[in-house]
């Protein structure tokens, strides 16, 4: 810019170069704000691909299990085929009842519903009024023995969800601004689950029960959305990844940064 150069408000066009001095410093300022727009998107935690089929109502067919925590057990065809075993919820912010089920525990059940996943876990909101035994036998179906099996004594820090939102009806589900949501559900009867983000590698959910295996909704609810540090025994019932411990042992702790899957 020419510093004989001076520019007078009320004409209509400033000095060539005043203005060739404004456009550059404009074009470059427009720039670095697009590039920082771009870094501070490219370093995010991507929230992860979450669905849930609202409105579409499906017919499946499996071993129903009240315990810990309703669910579905059944065969998955195709490549992903193998055992799987589909928690249960009602409509809303509203688990299924075990009691109101436990008449069928173990028999082979069909039902309407409408899947809910995340990556690996699955979910059905279940319409509790077309769960029905079918005397049919199905040849696709050999569900293996539900026994539980105790993989390994660990500690786990992470955050406390409800499965239901965190598998597909919100996203992304967790932390601080989803804590009053995830309350109600698990207040609900929503089965809650521990969310870790290992260091290296994707999140993992486990589902939580007390040290005799029995839901442990009431008792966490002040713990939801917070970091969380909890000791217990890690067991396999079916494809359900399941966290076993006495509730009154979780402990919190000050910050994320150190979440991490065994410690």
């Amino acid at each position: 810019m020419n510093s004989a150069e001076f520019y007078i408000g009320w004409q209509s066009q400033a000095p060539p170069g005043v203005g060739s001095y404004v456009r550059k410093n404009v074009t470059a300022l427009c720039v670095f704000a697009v590039s920082l727009a771009g870094l501070f998107a490219i370093l995010q935690r991507s929230i992860g691909v979450a669905v849930f089929r609202w409105g579409t109502h499906k017919t499946f067919t499996g071993i129903l299990r009240a315990s810990p925590y309703p669910h579905l057990s059944l065969i998955q065809p195709g490549l992903s085929a193998g055992q799987s075993d589909y928690l249960l919820v009602g409509p809303f912010k509203h688990g299924l009842d075990a009691k109101s089920i436990s008449s069928l525990d173990g028999k082979l059940v069909s039902l309407k519903g409408t899947l809910i996943f995340r990556d690996n876990q699955t979910m059905i909101e279940a319409l509790a009024e077309t769960i029905k035994a079918t005397p049919q036998p199905n040849s696709q179906l050999s569900i293996t023995d539900h026994q539980s099996t105790i993989i390994d004594h660990v500690t786990l820090r992470g955050e406390i969800v409800d499965s239901k939102c965190y598998f597909g009806v919100m996203n992304p589900g967790r932390l601080t601004p989803h804590r009053g949501c995830a309350v109600r559900c698990i207040s609900g009867g929503i089965p809650p689950v521990l969310l870790v983000h290992e260091k290296d590698g994707p999140a993992k959910t486990y589902l939580l029960v007390s040290n005799d295996g029995s839901p442990v909704n009431k008792e966490v609810l002040d713990m939801v959305a917070e970091p969380v540090q909890i000791t217990g025994d890690l067991v396999q019932q079916g494809s359900l990844t399941i966290l076993r411990a006495d509730p009154s042992t979780y402990r919190r702790f000050k910050n994320w940064t150190t979440n991490s899957l065994h410690f």
